[in-house]
């Protein structure tokens, strides 16, 4: 099953037992392996740099949800703590981004979350994530081209300014209101993303940087006008947090979904220049550039109106206009458009590579994993799965299907944390050992054959002493039988390492169901302290080295996700 490896039984013949296929994993460097060995004209074009990899980074975090978001929130949950409450989902997005960070390095393929659980969990895992996420980008790719189509329309004068063929159109009887604007949109993109990966990141990078400078008007001007008013929505009788603790913590649970995107960066690991060095420092600077962004926003928006007189639908732009800048309305509503150009093209993206990772492994056809000879991108992946999401986009109102999205990242995000703590603590048996013990083992056979052919080719007719040639057989016999201890001591060593991993793996499932467990009674019993607080704990577990083994499987807590949607 393509680089998948199979188990077999005790006669050598494959297994096809449930329980193997649910549980086989595949190797980490199978695909390396086979990349080298098989036709160059089918890899995909190492041509991304870090620069690129940030526009991606940041493009498909930062949507539009951003611009409405803001007065939700602050007018529901938080009041101005809106700042700390995305401070905390930064934190809790960092957890994940770190643990996506080290497996793009261990792991560096095509794949995301789907590849890395292969590896680490299992086939069946595997085939869930992977069909999560396609679900995932699909639906928020459709749901996101629909909402460009009333934001575009602005600049007309409104929807009924737009053309008849791109304006929405209620077909009589079915009640089905379709799009075709958005259907446009979506093939639009497929047709970029078909050009080459180099021409889409650098699309990409031209509408995010149009994005991130609306985002500097709103920080610059709008902190210009909060100075002139004296910051007046932070004077309140209520203080800063009028809804205390529990209302920040719920707020940044809500805003946490603002910083899903990072992992897009992820499904570029085989186009990227030097992976090992450039993905985590993009996913790195694209986090922490959207965090930054995201508190000057909220910072500046809840200063210049009161919390409680914040518009829900366009709190940015009520805002600007409550001080007579209604011209600021089309500097808003551009960046608002750029931003979901560059979230619709995040969530194209990916979903190519997802369908060529799983047609390599044998989940699919072939037919999926084809790459281009010209462009170096699987073109008929990305054509069909274009036509999917247009078709969606122009017949269906996905707004009630967008909460599916949410199902998706839950589920990525938890099996990449999973994922971690097997590669760490209960590591894959078919990954090798370390070379330099392989050395270590080798090497004391491997002098003795050595000196043995160099005696032979010295001595051809025997005219070594046979004190000399008994001495050196001696010291050889010695050399075997520190090398016949060394592998004595191995041996202990492999039953102790499959002690470990039995009671690490105990632990970590257990701990597992301990949290989950936990975050079915937290909204119950609206106990969400206790859960951010151990989302930073876990965090300095998993980064602490002078731990033990038993110890350390408590960070399996970095499933934060699970505990942040019951918050």
């Amino acid at each position: 099953m393509g680089v998948a490896d199979m188990q077999s039984n005790g006669n050598g013949n494959e297994g096809f037992s449930f329980r193997s296929c649910v549980f086989r994993r595949k190797q980490v460097d199978s695909l390396r392996v086979s990349s080298h060995s098989g036709d160059q004209t089918q890899q995909l074009a190492r041509i991304l740099s870090v620069v690129d990899i940030i526009a991606i980074g940041v493009g498909a975090t930062i949507g539009a949800g951003v611009y409405i978001l803001v007065g939700t929130v602050a007018r529901e949950q938080t009041g101005p703590a809106l700042t700390v409450s995305f401070f905390i989902a930064g934190i809790a997005a960092a957890l994940s981004a770190f643990c996506y960070a080290e497996l793009v390095c261990r792991c560096p393929s095509a794949g995301s979350a789907y590849h890395y659980t292969y590896i680490c969990i299992g086939e069946g895992a595997a085939w869930l994530v992977g069909w999560a996420l396609i679900l995932e980008y699909t639906i928020g790719g459709s749901a996101i081209a629909r909402g460009l189509t009333p934001n575009l329309a602005l600049f007309f004068g409104g929807q009924d300014n737009l053309p008849s063929y791109l304006a929405r159109h209620s077909i009589p009887g079915l009640g089905i209101v379709v799009d075709p604007c958005a259907a446009v949109l979506i093939l639009v993109v497929t047709l970029l993303l078909c050009i080459g990966i180099k021409e889409s990141s650098f699309a990409q990078t031209v509408v995010t940087t149009v994005n991130v400078f609306g985002m500097l008007f709103i920080i610059i001007v709008g902190g210009y006008l909060a100075f002139k008013t004296e910051w007046i929505g932070y004077e309140l009788p209520s203080g800063y947090f009028p809804f205390g603790v529990n209302g920040m913590l719920a707020g940044s649970a809500v805003v946490f979904f603002s910083f899903i995107g990072f992992d897009v960066v992820a499904s570029t690991a085989e186009e990227v220049k030097n992976p090992q060095r450039d993905l985590p420092l993009g996913i790195g600077i694209a986090l922490s550039i959207c965090c930054i962004l995201y508190m000057l926003v909220s910072v500046v928006i809840v200063g210049l109106v009161p919390y409680y007189a914040l518009d829900p639908d366009t709190p940015i732009s009520s805002a600007f206009a409550s001080h007579g800048m209604q011209w600021a309305v089309y500097i808003i509503t551009t960046g608002a458009v750029t931003a979901l150009c560059a979230s619709l093209m995040g969530s194209l993206l990916p979903q190519p590579r997802m369908f060529m990772a799983m047609a390599r492994d044998g989940l699919l056809p072939s037919f999926f994993s084809d790459i281009s000879a010209r462009t170096q991108v699987p073109v008929k992946s990305t054509v069909i799965i274009g036509i999917l999401a247009a078709a969606l986009a122009f017949f269906m109102d996905v707004s009630q299907l967008a909460g599916m999205v949410s199902v998706g990242t839950l589920l990525a995000f938890t099996s990449v944390a999973v994922s971690v703590l097997v590669l760490r603590y209960v590591p894959p048996n078919e990954v090798p050992l370390q070379p330099s013990l392989l050395q270590l083992i080798d090497s004391p056979s491997l002098q003795f054959n050595n000196d043995s052919q160099e005696i032979a080719y010295q001595n051809p007719k025997g005219s070594l002493s046979n004190y000399d040639l008994s001495q050196h057989l001696l010291d050889n016999i010695g050399t075997s039988i520190g090398c016949m201890l060394l592998r004595k001591h191995m041996a202990q060593g492999e039953q102790n390492e499959q002690k470990r991993r039995k009671i690490a793996a105990w632990n970590i499932a257990l701990v597992c169901i301990g949290v989950f467990v936990l975050a079915s009674a937290a909204s119950v019993e609206n106990i969400p302290r206790f859960v951010i607080c151990s989302k930073i704990c876990s965090f300095h577990l998993i980064h602490s080295s002078n731990m033990s083994p038993l110890t350390s499987t408590r960070i399996v807590l970095n499933l934060w996700h699970v505990s942040s949607q019951c918050l």
